[in-house]
């Protein structure tokens, strides 16, 4: 019983936990804004394009 206890206590594992939901959350969050930052990427390369063929 004192084993289970000490298990219950001990935190080291939070750290990966914490990165595994903000990892979560990022990609929820890509998910809902694909076709906004698809967008955005598109005309950041299509601006790239244009003023690199000017060069």
């Amino acid at each position: 019983m004192r084993n289970f206890k000490s298990f219950l206590m001990e935190e080291e594992g939070m750290g990966t936990v914490e990165i595994v939901l903000i990892i979560v959350v990022l990609i929820a969050l890509v998910a809902l804004f694909k076709d906004g930052i698809k967008k955005v990427v598109e005309t950041i390369i299509k601006t790239i394009t244009t003023n690199a063929n000017k060069i």
